[in-house]
C-alpha cells in the first residue's frame, strides 16, 4: 500500500545543496564583490584585461572551462540508446528547446527591450541585453535540470536521456540559431566568432568530458567515478562560476551603478519566457498523457538555461563589459527561484497526468 508520505516530492532542501539552494544569493554577493573590487581596486580587472589571445581573456576562458567541464563529463551518451522508449518526451522537449524556444525568447525580449522599455534603455544597450537574452534562449539546461528532475520525482534514467540528445544537437544548432537571431537583431556577430565560441565553449569540454569519462569509467568503474570522482569535481562549478562573476562585475559596476533600474528591466522579459516555456512543453505532455515523472523534467530542461554557456558566449562575443554579459548574468540571478516555483507547480499538479509504466 502507498501511503501519503510516499507520494510526496522530496523536499526543495533534501534535493539541493548549499550552492544551489542559495545561487541567487552567491550571485547577488558576487554581484556586490565585483563592484566593490572594480571601484576600490581597479588596477586588478585592468591587469586581467591584458592576458588575452585573439580577444579571448585567458584568465576567463580558464575560469569558463572550469565551469563547464564537471558538467559535461556527468553526461553519458550511452543513455541515448534508450531514445525509443517513451519517444514523446524527447519529440516535446528537442521540439520545445530548439524550434520554439529561442525564437520565443527573441520575440519577448525584443519587444520589451527596444519598444516596452524604450524611454530607459538607450537602443544601443538595448540591442546588447537583446544579444544576452538571445544567447541564453538558445542554450537549454544540461546540469541543473538534475537538481528539478528529482524534486519532481522525475525519471532519472530518462533525463539523462533527454539531456544528453540536447548536448548533441547543441554541438550543431547553438551556432546557426544565435547568428540567425543576432543577425535579424541587427547585432553582427562574424560566423568564425561564434564557432570559436562553440569550439573552445562546447566541443572541447564535451570531448574532454566524454574522454575522461569513458577512460575513468574503465579504469575504476562507473560507482566510483559517479561517487568519488564526480564528488570531489563538482565543487568546481560553482567556485569558477561565482569568480567569473566578480570578475564581469568589477567591469560592469559603473554600468549597475548608473542603471540599477535595467537588471529588473532585463529580468522581467526572462521571467515571462520561462513560464511560457514550461507551460508549453508541460500542456503539451498533458495533451499527449506523457508519465508526470517524464512530463515536468522535459519542461524544466527548456524552462531553465545552460546559463554557463550563455554567460560564457557572451563575454567572448561580446567582452566582459558588455550589455549581453550583463544579460546573462540577470538570467543566473533569476533562474533558481523561478524554477523553484515551477517545481511547486509541478509537484500539486502530478495528479493531473497518467501515472508511470510498471518496469
Amino acid at each position: 500500500m502507498t501511503t501519503d508520505k510516499d507520494n510526496s516530492a522530496p523536499s526543495t532542501s533534501s534535493g539541493m545543496g548549499l550552492f544551489e539552494r542559495f545561487l541567487s544569493l552567491w550571485v547577488a554577493l558576487a554581484i556586490i564583490a565585483g563592484i566593490a573590487l572594480g571601484q576600490w581596486a581597479p588596477a586588478v580587472p585592468e591587469t586581467l584585461s591584458r592576458f588575452e589571445y585573439a580577444q579571448v581573456s585567458i584568465p576567463v576562458a580558464i575560469l569558463i572551462w572550469a565551469m563547464i567541464f564537471p558538467m559535461m563529463a556527468q553526461i553519458d551518451f550511452t543513455a541515448i540508446l534508450g531514445v525509443r522508449r517513451q519517444p514523446k518526451g524527447l519529440i516535446i522537449t528537442t521540439t520545445v528547446n530548439w524550434l520554439i524556444k529561442p525564437f520565443s525568447m527573441f520575440a519577448i525580449a525584443w519587444f520589451f527591450l527596444t519598444v516596452v522599455f524604450s524611454p530607459f534603455i538607450a537602443p544601443e544597450l538595448a540591442n546588447q541585453y537583446l544579444a544576452g537574452a538571445i544567447l541564453l534562449g538558445a542554450a537549454p539546461c544540461t546540469a541543473m535540470v538534475f537538481v528539478w528532475s528529482y524534486l519532481t520525482r522525475g525519471d532519472a534514467a530518462y533525463t539523462l536521456v533527454q539531456v544528453s540528445l540536447n548536448d548533441l544537437i547543441m554541438l550543431f544548432a547553438f551556432a546557426p540559431i544565435v547568428v540567425f537571431l543576432l543577425g535579424i537583431s541587427n547585432i553582427q556577430v562574424p560566423w568564425n566568432t561564434v564557432a570559436l565560441s562553440v569550439l573552445l565553449y562546447i566541443v572541447i569540454p564535451l570531448t574532454a568530458g566524454y574522454i575522461t569519462r569513458q577512460s575513468l569509467i574503465k579504469k575504476h568503474g562507473s560507482e566510483w567515478y559517479d561517487n568519488v570522482f564526480m564528488k570531489r569535481v563538482g565543487p568546481i562549478t560553482p567556485a569558477a562560476l561565482i569568480i567569473t562573476l566578480v570578475l564581469l562585475f568589477a567591469f560592469q559596476g559603473e554600468v549597475i551603478l548608473n542603471n540599477p533600474l535595467h537588471i529588473v528591466l532585463i529580468a522581467i522579459p526572462l521571467i515571462l519566457q520561462t513560464f511560457l516555456i514550461f507551460f508549453i512543453a508541460y500542456g503539451w505532455a498533458k495533451a499527449w498523457q506523457v508519465p508526470h515523472n517524464i512530463a515536468a523534467p522535459g519542461a524544466m530542461i527548456g524552462a531553465s538555461n545552460f546559463f554557463e554557456l550563455a554567460v560564457a558566449a557572451a563575454i567572448a562575443l561580446f567582452g566582459l563589459q558588455s550589455g549581453a554579459a550583463l544579460a546573462t548574468v540577470v538570467g543566473v540571478l533569476v533562474e533558481v527561484p523561478l524554477m523553484l516555483a515551477l517545481v511547486r507547480i509541478a509537484n500539486k499538479t502530478r495528479q493531473h497526468f497518467p501515472a508511470p509504466a510498471k518496469g
